[in-house]
This record gives structure tokens, C-alpha cells and sequence, in this order.
């Protein structure tokens, strides 16, 4: 018995350090690191090492907490400025967007697999949310720097789709093994009235469980190494809650998340990290539970008309799904086109999939097993395309710092306030003179293995470590002051331009240097008020707007979302690469507007007015260099420093 311990003891833990050291292979060639685990989970199988796992609730209950981990720490993680950017597209992906990938995908599982309906759109329901690990990896590991909405819309998506296509799993297990018929109006009737009901008390549970979790943690002077535990047991106590009254714990646990990450949550750095570490633990432990429980010997009877479903889920399934979701808010067609691709299946739709097999429906075995196969050509077809379509697409903009050298520290009986200690990088707006605002407040320097008050130190030097007392929710400028300068690739040198403009000033000068052929109104705007007008009403750091001979790029945003830094270039914008489909509401509103014009005027009738503008302009940004340290960012931090004092 006691050597029995030990050999379990010995075979999984070998299997996560094996699972965590392969993350290093997929750091090194941009691999996609959960086909990595799951790789490692079904060698070791059955049908390779011998380990032998049959027991489908173990497997199921074990997905189900590390899912309910990773999702804590997802909305722990997700800050409410990028879900207010995101939100409405998101959220309409997450909810409409499963419903349609279901529907459309399960039409092409009862053709090619021969399964009854409910059968095929329960296997679309179990392969219709998006794995968010698996993007975001690939992101870290390519050092790939997207436009901040498509990586909002992303992250926003992937972390609630999840709790709709568990409901719909689950709902549609629980007709089949009944062997339920329903008719199609009381079919429709029980889902929506289940699904509002689930995702209403899985809400609610959420939201005061979020505000639980941080009045406990304000109000219980708990030890700094029992606290993360604490935190964790209680997110999987809210977790737990709302399932047992009916509700979606995993929406529960996402938005219990949410709340705590975005208030002033006592020992937030400490609990970020403990989560980060948790949440990867959950996904190796998970990903090799699937692994472990698939028997690849049972694959090759269905190995043709799952990959044929593979791929149809990623170049039809998906798109249209998104095209449908996304095509009232008028995004450029290569957001649009990359969001359908960075679609990844994973741990989830495994999960997923083993719940036919709980319910005992009688093709349970095959929609599992079509399922992961479905995951891993998404993996493989998707996963390793994710950056250089990216780039073709021109939606890659340049790193906004370089590297930076920061550890955060917090003090004890100072719920409000962090100790950061900053190591001056070569080339940094603080190595070049730039002065630290009054808010921050510098108490100690060591250089040379010598401490000493700031004060006494004169002007900062590269290598000195400085220590500074500031609120927890300091402002980005401590970042930029202390960064190094952000490489960049040569190609990419006209980025922003070879001109800073001041964003306070008239557009009117505008006017009056280079003739751009600015309406009235516009000529009483200002330079920032002039782009974020024809930007839609909201700029992000690297928009581009071609106006007459001139282009003006969005060099830097304030933490409010103001234009603090703006370029001007002559030479015209790279064309990015066309995409055929995806064209939003507003742009097909424009093109029939345009063909009712065109043919009125051979008739010589009257024209209509052209549609207006209201988003921003096709030409999303492409990679390129930021502006040098010397114009553009001591000028955007000399005027940030004051205001922030």
C-alpha cells in the first residue's frame, strides 16, 4: 500500500514537471502549449505509457474545478476598462455566437457523422465556446502586440462563452438521456427559460460573492500565506453555491472574479501572483486528465469525418458566426477576419464531451472522440498561424514600453499602499534626467551596494535601484519613466511618423500648413478633438487617420483614454491585406448607398446622401517603430508629470 503512494506520487508529479518543462519548447518555437499537454497526457495513456484512466466523473469533476480556478483568475485579471471597451461585441460573441456555431456546426455533424439532431447539436454545443489559454500563450510567446480592441474582444469573450455552451451541453445531455423528443416550439421555450434562469442566478450569486470575498478579506486580518488560500477556497465556495441552487457557477465564479480583481482588494500583487500559479496548475492538471482519458486507438474509425469537422468549424462554423455577431458594429474586415480565426478549442469542449458519456447517451464514446479531434486540428491548423496572420493583416502595432525591471512589494498594516522597487534601465526617461512626479514619493537608493536617501543622490544613473512609496493603484507613468527604450524592427521605422504635433493645438494649423481640406466645424477643433472625431468617438494608442496629403497616428493614451501624444507622416499607409468576406452592417449600408447613387445618377434622379462614417477606418495599424524617447515620450511625460502632481 505505502509503495503503491509513492509510485502515483511519483508518476503525476513526473507528468507535470514534464508538462511544465515542455511550456519552455513552446516558448522557444511558438508552439501551441496545450496540444503540448495534451500530447504529453495521451502518450502516457493507455496507448502509450500503459497509464490506465477510464473513470469519466474523475475526469469530469477534476475539469470542472481547474475550469472554475482558471475562470477566478480570468476575471480577476480582466480590468473593467478593457470589458467597457470590449463589452458589446464581446458579450454578443459569447452568448449569440455560441448559439449560432452550435447551430451551424451541428447541421454538418448529422450529415457527415449520421447522428440524430439533437445528437449533432449537442456535439456543436460541446465545441462552441473559445479557449482562451491557448490564444493569450501564443500572444506571450510570439511577443505579439495586438490592437487593444481585438485583444479586449478576445479576452472578454473567452471568459464568458464558457458558462453558455456548459448549459447548453448539459441541458441537451439531459433531453437525450430521457429520451426526450420534444417538439421544436417547447424545445425553444425550455431553453431560453432554463438558460435565463441558470445565467440570472449564476449572476447574482457571482456578484455578491465577489463583494463577499473582498469584505472578508478587508475585514479578517488573516496571515499573508493563508490569505490566497483563502481567497481561492472561497471563489470555489461561490462556485459551488451556485450550481447547487440551479445557477452557472462557472458565470459565478468568472464574475466573482471580476469584482474582487477590480476593487480595492487588500494584498491584490500577492494575490495576482498565487492566482497566475494556480490558474497554470489547474490548466496542466486538467489538459493531462483529457489527455489520459482519450484511448487514440478508438480514433481512426472516425478520424476522416472529424478532421473534415475540424475543419469546417474553422473556416465556416466559426466566421459566420462572427461575421453575423459582429456585423452591427462595423469593425474593420481584418479585425474581423482575425477574430474568427483566433478561435482555439480546448480544455473546455473536452470537458464538455465527456458529459455524454456520464448521461449514458448511447453515442457518448463517439461524440468524445470526434470532439478531440476536432480540439486538435484547431490546435495544430489554428494555433501555429495566429501570429503571421496577424501581421498580414496589419494588426500588430509596436511594444509601448521596453523592458522593464520592477518588483512590487507590499507592506504590512498598508491595505492602500505598495513599495515598488524600480532598477533604472539604460535609456530610460529617468537615466536622461526626467524627473519623478510628487505624487510617487522616492525613500531610498542603492547603487553600488550603497543606500542612501533620494535627495542626496543628484541625477539617477542605469543600474540603480530605486524604491518608491506609492497607492496601490499608481498610474501607468512610473512604467514609462523607468522603461527601457522598446526595440523595434527596422522595417518598421515610420510607424509613427517622422513628426510629433502637439495634440492641444488647432486643427485649424493644419488647415494652413498642408491644406487637408477640413470642413468648418472642424477647423474649431483641436488635434485631438479632430481624430477622435473621425475615429468614431474613441481613439486607441496606434489609430491611423489619412486626411488629404497628411497622416495623423495616435502615438500615446492617458490612462482616461485621452490623446496624449500624436505623430504626422507623408508617406502613405502600407495597404494591409484584403479580405474578401466580413464586411460590417455600416459597410454594406455604405455600398448600397453607393450603388443606389451611381445608378440614380446615370438616370440623372436625385442622389442620396451617403451613409456617415461612424467607425474608424479600414486601414488598422501595421507594425512600426514608436516615437523616439526624445521627442515623443519626454514631451508626453513632461506634460503627464504635473497633471499627475
Amino acid at each position: 500500500m505505502e509503495h503503491a503512494i509513492y509510485l502515483v506520487t511519483l508518476i503525476g508529479t513526473g507528468l507535470v514537471v514534464a508538462a511544465a518543462f515542455s511550456s519552455l519548447i513552446a516558448f522557444r518555437f511558438g508552439a501551441p502549449l496545450l496540444l503540448l499537454f495534451l500530447g504529453i497526457g495521451l502518450v502516457s495513456g493507455g496507448d502509450g505509457l500503459g497509464i490506465q484512466f477510464d473513470n469519466a466523473r474523475v475526469a469530469y469533476f477534476a475539469g470542472s474545478l481547474a475550469l472554475a480556478i482558471i475562470l477566478f483568475n480570468s476575471g480577476f485579471s480582466t480590468s473593467l476598462k478593457v470589458l467597457r471597451q470590449a463589452a458589446l461585441p464581446a458579450l454578443t460573441l459569447a452568448t449569440a455566437g455560441v448559439l449560432v456555431t452550435t447551430g451551424v456546426f451541428g447541421v454538418a455533424v448529422y450529415y457527415l457523422l449520421g447522428l440524430s439532431w439533437l445528437e449533432s447539436f449537442l456535439l456543436g454545443a460541446a465545441v462552441a465556446s473559445t479557449d482562451a489559454a491557448a490564444v493569450f500563450f501564443l500572444l506571450r510567446a510570439g511577443e505579439i502586440h495586438l490592437r487593444e480592441r481585438v485583444r479586449s474582444t478576445l479576452e472578454v469573450e473567452s471568459g464568458t462563452n464558457d458558462p453558455i455552451a456548459i448549459f447548453l451541453t448539459i441541458t441537451l445531455v439531459e433531453i437525450i438521456a430521457v429520451h426526450g423528443n420534444p417538439q421544436a416550439n417547447a424545445l425553444f421555450i425550455d431553453l431560453v427559460v432554463g438558460f435565463f434562469l441558470s445565467m440570472g442566478l449564476g449572476a447574482i450569486v457571482g456578484l455578491l460573492g465577489g463583494f463577499a470575498i473582498v469584505r472578508l478579506v478587508d475585514r479578517l486580518n488573516l496571515d499573508h500565506g493563508l490569505l490566497p488560500i483563502f481567497v481561492l477556497t472561497l471563489s470555489l465556495m461561490v462556485f459551488a453555491a451556485a450550481g447547487a441552487i440551479g445557477g452557472s457557477g462557472f458565470l459565478a465564479v468568472y464574475l466573482a472574479g471580476l469584482v474582487a480583481g477590480n476593487s480595492d482588494i487588500r494584498a491584490v500583487t500577492m494575490l495576482k501572483r498565487f492566482q497566475d500559479g494556480m490558474s497554470w496548475l489547474a490548466q496542466i492538471i486538467m489538459f493531462l486528465v483529457l489527455g489520459l482519458f482519450a484511448t487514440p486507438s478508438q480514433f481512426s474509425a472516425l478520424l476522416v469525418p472529424a478532421v473534415l469537422l475540424g475543419l469546417f468549424l474553422v473556416f465556416v462554423a466559426r466566421p459566420v458566426a462572427v461575421w453575423l455577431c459582429l456585423a452591427p458594429f462595423r469593425l474593420p474586415r481584418p479585425e474581423v477576419a482575425f477574430i474568427s480565426w483566433v478561435g482555439l478549442r480546448g480544455a473546455v469542449s473536452i470537458l464538455l464531451a465527456i458529459t455524454p458519456l456520464l448521461g449514458g447517451l448511447e453515442n457518448g464514446r463517439t461524440i468524445f472522440n470526434t470532439a478531440f479531434i476536432v480540439v486538435l486540428v484547431s490546435l495544430v491548423v489554428q494555433g501555429w498561424t495566429v501570429g503571421p496572420l496577424a501581421r498580414r493583416l496589419g494588426l500588430i502595432v509596436p511594444a509601448r514600453l521596453g523592458p522593464l525591471d520592477k518588483v512590487e512589494l507590499e507592506l504590512p498594516g498598508s491595505a492602500r499602499h505598495e513599495l515598488l522597487a524600480y532598477k533604472v534601465a539604460p535609456g530610460s526617461p529617468v537615466a536622461r534626467g526626467e524627473r519623478i512626479p510628487r505624487w510617487a514619493r522616492p525613500s531610498l537608493v542603492v547603487r553600488d551596494g550603497r543606500s542612501m536617501r533620494f535627495q542626496d543622490m543628484g541625477r539617477l544613473a542605469a543600474g540603480d535601484n530605486v524604491y518608491i512609496f506609492v497607492p496601490d493603484r499608481y498610474p501607468r507613468l512610473l512604467d514609462k519613466l523607468f522603461a527601457s527604450r522598446a526595440l523595434v524592427d527596422p522595417e518598421d521605422a515610420d510607424f509613427f511618423g517622422a513628426f510629433a504635433v502637439d495634440p492641444g493645438r488647432p486643427a485649424a494649423e493644419l488647415e494652413t500648413a498642408y491644406g487637408i481640406g477640413l470642413s468648418e466645424a472642424e477647423h474649431k477643433l483641436s488635434v485631438a478633438a479632430l481624430l477622435i472625431e473621425r475615429l468614431g468617438g474613441h481613439a486607441e494608442y496606434a489609430d491611423r487617420v489619412p486626411i488629404g496629403p497628411i497622416e495623423l497616428i495616435v502615438r500615446d493614451v492617458d490612462d482616461k483614454g485621452h490623446i496624449a501624444g500624436v505623430g504626422l507622416s507623408f508617406e502613405p499607409t502600407a495597404p494591409v491585406a484584403r479580405v474578401p468576406v466580413f464586411l460590417s452592417a455600416g459597410e454594406i449600408a455604405d455600398r448600397v448607398v453607393a450603388f443606389l447613387r451611381d445608378r440614380r445618377r446615370k438616370r440623372g434622379g436625385p442622389q442620396p446622401a451617403p451613409a456617415k462614417e461612424e467607425g474608424k477606418p479600414e486601414a488598422v495599424g501595421e507594425t512600426g517603430q514608436p516615437p523616439s524617447q526624445e521627442t515623443a515620450s519626454e514631451a508626453d511625460m513632461g506634460d503627464d508629470a504635473p497633471q499627475a502632481a
